[in-house]
């Protein structure tokens, strides 16, 4: 089976999960074509993203006259298929915060990258967000390309109504959450005909991490946070509470692995609150230094204010290192208190304060253990081998109901009817 992969921008140093998916579904005897629709946007720093980028096609480099001339094409080869399309686009776009004239863009972009499929005898497309990249698979299939499924990770949820999520989830021939809360809030913006399609396929790890063997948590009172530097992911919380251990004369080193738009801002309220001796602003990290700073830690802070179910935690724990993360959206599915780590009210720096001063004080014993059922539950949910099977049994199950080029008035049944 040939499998296309969409990406809004491919590869990216945070989407690293991406990549291993990839490469779990092409393990597992599929080809996989890459796709995004923007060019990329950042350095890479991993070798293994920098492989990726060179076997990814970008949807804009085909450049405006092409994008022109495969939308005639489609208007002329498809008339019918292609009325439905326009129509899916303004309906979409009506609502959408983008605009109308952004997903009539986007429709190019579908005739585009439809001309690209049927040349490369794809048969099906899977979308990795649920923003731009599953609205391009949708019009791409309406245009009578192959069928669709996308996975949305948890941003999205931020403005479900501007999305067009149900429309999305309506036409696809099914719809992956990376976790139970996740699937609880798709199923909220579907029509209750199309939860059957809505799955958990958990994001993975490779069989490297997940055997990682156990290493011994250090005695030195550091702490790392792994997220890129952005307003959502909670550093400036993170900074107060570690005003307040200062205040208290506790020892401690904080590293903050990633990069951003806030990391000037970071640097500044590091500054005010004469936390430069003990806070590092480490930049971006590549995979093995992302290990290496897990493992030089005691535990792993994630204090976001909004998040879908971060990669990291599920690193964290296979290296069996505690988290300290907030009760939000998808993370009290791995991170349980007093048994894998603490959880904390989102954008509290005292209840924060509290649990970093307990991870501090924590005998090496003790986080040791919870590392090792972090370990042990991450190896049962989100082995990348076995969720990526998942997600193959789900492209095979749909494509026996949903034929590629299918017209699109009305959802593809359920999967339970098959089932029945």
């Amino acid at each position: 089976m040939r499998i296309a992969y969409l990406v809004n921008r491919n590869p990216r140093t945070s989407h690293s999960f991406i990549r291993r998916e990839i490469h779990a579904v092409e393990a597992l005897g599929h080809e996989v074509l890459r796709f995004s629709l923007r060019p990329l946007d950042e350095q890479l720093v991993d070798p293994a993203d920098v492989r990726e980028l060179e076997l990814t096609r970008v949807v804009l480099d085909a450049g405006a006259v092409r994008h022109a001339l495969a939308l005639a094409g489609a208007a002329l080869r498809r008339p019918a298929a292609f009325a439905r399309a326009a129509a899916l686009a303004v309906r979409v776009g009506w609502r959408s915060d983008r605009g109308l004239l952004r997903h009539l863009a986007y429709l190019a972009e579908a005739a585009v990258l439809a001309r690209w499929l049927e040349q490369d005898h794809v048969d099906h497309v899977h979308a990795h967000f649920g923003t731009n990249s599953a609205a391009v698979a949708l019009l791409c299939h309406a245009l009578g390309g192959p069928s669709y499924s996308f996975t949305v990770h948890g941003s999205e949820f931020d403005k479900p109504e501007f999305l067009g999520l149900g429309e999305k989830i309506r036409h696809a021939a099914f719809a992956v959450a990376v976790s139970s809360y996740g699937r609880a809030q798709l199923c909220r913006w579907a029509r209750d005909e199309d939860w059957g399609k809505i799955h958990v396929v958990h994001t993975g790890l490779d069989a490297g991490l997940l055997r990682a063997p156990p290493t011994a948590v250090p005695a030195a009172p550091r702490l790392v946070c792994v997220a890129r530097l952005v307003r959502l992911k909670g550093h400036a919380v993170l900074l107060e509470a570690a005003a307040l251990l200062a205040a208290e004369g506790i020892a401690f080193e904080l590293v903050l692995a990633g990069d951003g738009p806030y990391r000037a801002r970071i640097v500044e309220m590091i500054r005010m609150h004469g936390l430069e001796d003990r806070v590092k602003v480490a930049g971006w990290m590549n995979a093995a230094q992302v290990r290496d700073a897990l493992l030089e830690a005691r535990a792993m802070v994630l204090p976001s204010l909004s998040e879908g179910l971060p990669v990291v935690i599920m690193e964290a724990l296979a290296l069996g290192r505690p988290v300290v993360a907030t009760a939000i959206s998808g993370i009290p599915e791995l991170v349980e208190p007093g048994v894998t780590g603490w959880l904390v009210p989102a954008g509290s720096a005292e209840p924060l304060a509290r649990a970093l001063r307990e991870v501090l004080a924590a005998p090496p014993a003790r986080l040791e253990e919870m590392g090792r059922r972090g370990a042990a539950l991450v190896a049962r949910r989100h082995d990348a081998a076995r969720e990526a099977a998942r997600l193959v049994d789900l492209v095979h199950a749909a494509r026996g109901r949903v034929p590629p080029g299918a017209p699109v008035e009305g959802a593809p049944a359920p999967r339970s009817a098959q089932r029945s």
